[in-house]
């Protein structure tokens, strides 16, 4: 999948892809894939592909098998290969040549292809194999078509993917004004017990739970019980003073400056992806270990499950009710959510539920909920019962909430420079085709959701799915198409609200905009822009290049991550800062042209003075350098090995991991600070 950043709020531990992403694990849901970079093979012929007609192949080493398909304007295909004895990657080439995308999933069995093709023409299907391995494969287009123009075949149309007794499964619900315009599942709830996916099968929706302990908040704040400017020691006096006032209202806008807790953890080696447990009791200690905010309180965004945990435990202290049964009490058992509950922990029984599923090297693997996550996720409901929790915020049952409530947590929160984050009280804030959109999506381990409100048309959709690789930004699609009325499409042209022609613009123009931004929170991570022909591009450290699509003369659209750029001018006029817009705000400064042009290449020596063994205190945990074939490599006792590439001098990144080195007057490296995007600035001393 593309990933410059989080693509959505859908991961609680994911800001730049911080933690360690399996190869196994891109998501194949529709044409939004991993670049795959320096593949060179030879290509051996081509074939036509044929709707519903299998065809056998066999892959040696250096191989590379074409296929081609035609297909009309605004087309569908969907595919797979049966990776009989050998691991395949798919790769997908455009009318023109260029890569579409990239689909590198299990080792063996269906290797899924597909999705949207919006220009007519030949379009190439490459079959590689991995690694230079050798066997057999069978290839097969299951549709070929028209994409829908029905929003509700679009619909099952797009979901293909995910129906079968073979594959973990996915729900859909769609309403307007009261009125469910369509409900639908697809595939396997539990595929040990061969359990279908109901539109009443409960899953775990994440971080989509935010915005019920946000609410939550404001029903006690209601109560009199807190107010939102309160100093969160008021309420949970064990958290340490840091010199500064970490208000409630900081907690539930990603403004408190305390480290993400399992960015923070997946450092230490904690192995989240395979079920690590985490006490709640922990995340105070992780609270206590941290030596300074990252950043005052109010004056920067930053994703924040440890806040979000935390405002759970101040609804506890002020209602003197554990949180799970608080928000039965008070929320879901007056709106009628008779399928939603608070997960109080990763053993509670939950029942009719979707188990979450990975992809691996041999079809799925099972994976543990997060643990520790009651408050920023933890969360379990049905597509049906988020309908009635949504209706709630367009006519308030008086005893659950006011017009005034959800009127404040739809407003953006204004950081102390002004700027606005585009997040409200655990809702994200922003349009989508001229209407204004309310919405978070929520990703668990491997459960994913997606909730979307559009309230001047009084309309929402939610998703859900157990399926790790389940793309939740098919939501805004989908709602395109049901309120099509309503949402300006994306390709109708000027856009809606500026009256902006992308067709207008003179791709020259992007010149003054070339160059490298390094993100303010986090400088190791950079943005590069460049235009190659009349087409333009930018590309995040370590990820593939994206297009970029302008919205106005200093506006862009990051399309395939639903992101956007804005850059900014000094009073000079000279182009000096962007604002990166995906699921809240990220400044980035340009570099200066002299280090765009330095790059630092280390020697061997260089190399030789990092090695060693580092210990963070904070943490509690050691971390080892080695060169290996004249790379930097990070060892850390329960993490893979990190090969790491060299950024500026005596900084190195690998595995969405940054690096910066510390020497002493003497030129000797006596230490290092770690960043993961949502948790930086943690330092490790050397000690051999």
């Amino acid at each position: 999948m593309y990933t410059l950043l989080a693509p959505s709020r859908n991961c609680p531990f994911h800001p730049f892809l911080s933690m360690t992403t399996p190869r196994r694990a891109l998501c194949t849901s529709a044409l939004t894939f991993a670049f795959l970079l320096g593949l060179s093979a030879p290509v051996l012929g081509q074939a036509e592909l044929r709707e519903g007609q299998p065809v056998r192949g066999s892959l040696q080493a250096g191989d590379t098998i074409r296929y081609s398909i035609e297909v009309g304007e605004a087309f569908y295909v969907y595919g797979e290969v049966d990776q009989i004895s050998v691991d395949v990657v798919v790769r997908i080439l455009g009318v023109d040549g260029n890569q579409l995308a990239l689909v590198d999933g299990p080792a063996r069995g269906a290797e899924k292809f597909g999705g949207e093709l919006d220009e007519a023409g030949t379009y190439t299907i490459q079959v590689i194999p991995f690694e230079d391995e050798t066997g057999e494969y069978e290839i097969v287009l299951h549709r070929l078509e028209p994409v829908e123009t029905d929003p509700g075949k679009l619909t099952d149309q797009l979901m293909a993917r995910y129906d079968g007794d073979e594959t973990p499964g996915a729900a859909i619900q769609v309403w307007r004004d009261g009125r469910t315009l369509y409900s639908e599942s697809w595939g396997m709830a539990n595929l040990a017990y061969g359990l279908p996916f109901e539109t009443d099968t409960r899953t775990n929706i994440g971080s989509t739970s935010k915005q019920f302990t946000a609410f939550a908040i404001m029903l006690e704040a209601a109560r009199g019980a807190l107010t939102l400017d309160d100093d969160i020691r008021t309420h949970v006096p064990e958290l340490p003073d840091f010199g500064a006032t970490i208000t409630i209202r900081h907690l539930i806008t990603h403004t408190s400056g305390l480290r993400e807790i399992f960015n923070l953890l997946v450092m230490a080696g904690r192995r989240i992806d395979h079920g690590d447990y985490i006490d709640r009791d922990e995340i105070i200690d992780v609270v206590r270990a941290q030596p300074k905010l990252q950043n005052p309180p109010g004056a920067e965004w930053n994703y924040n499950n440890t806040a979000f945990a935390l405002a759970a435990m101040v609804v506890e202290k002020t209602s003197g009710t554990d949180f799970p049964d608080y928000m039965q009490d008070n929320v879901f058992g007056p709106l009628g959510m008779t399928s939603t509950m608070v997960r109080a922990h990763a053993e509670a029984i939950v029942p009719n539920h979707s188990q979450g599923y990975m992809p691996a090297d041999e079809g799925y693997t099972e994976a543990r909920d997060l643990s520790a996550a009651v408050g920023a996720g933890a969360i379990y409901s049905t597509v049906e019962d988020l309908q009635l929790w949504v209706a709630n915020y367009a006519s308030p049952n008086p005893a659950v909430g006011t017009p005034e409530i959800f009127e404040e947590m739809m407003t953006s929160y204004v950081l102390t420079d002004g700027e606005e984050t585009g997040y409200g009280y655990g809702l994200m804030i922003d349009e989508q085709g001229g209407q204004r959109r309310v919405h978070h999506g929520g990703a668990d381990i491997a459960h994913r959701s997606q909730l979307i409100y559009y309230p001047d048309i009084n309309a929402g959709i939610t998703t859900q799915s157990n399926h790790a690789s389940f793309n939740s930004n098919v939501a805004a699609r989908l709602a395109g198409a049901f309120f099509s009325d309503a949402i300006e499409s994306e390709d109708q042209g000027p856009d809606a609200a500026s009256g902006f022609d992308p067709e207008s613009y003179d791709p020259e123009d992007f010149d003054e905009f070339v160059g490298r931004y390094a993100l303010d929170a986090a400088p190791n991570f950079i943005l590069s822009f460049f235009r190659e022909g009349d087409t333009l591009y930018t590309q995040a450290t370590g990820q593939s290049q994206l297009e970029i699509v302008p919205s106005s003369d200093s506006t862009f659209v990051i399309t395939q991550v639903n992101a956007s750029i804005v850059f900014h001018r000094n009073e000079e006029r000279q182009v000096e800062a962007l604002t990166l817009n995906q699921n809240g705000q990220q400044r980035a400064t340009r570099l200066a042209e002299e280090d765009e042009t330095s790059a630092w290449e280390p020697t061997p020596a260089d190399l030789e003075s990092f090695v060693g063994r580092y210990f963070s205190e904070e943490l509690e945990t050691f971390y080892d350098f080695i060169v290996e074939e004249e790379k930097l490599t990070a060892q850390q006792r329960r993490l893979d090995d990190v090969t790491l590439s060299p950024g500026d001098e005596d900084r190195f990144s690998g595995s969405e991991l940054n690096f910066s080195f510390e020497r002493d007057r003497n030129g000797i490296v006596i230490g290092f600070y770690l960043d993961n995007g949502r948790t930086r600035d943690v330092r490790f001393e050397r000690v051999r």
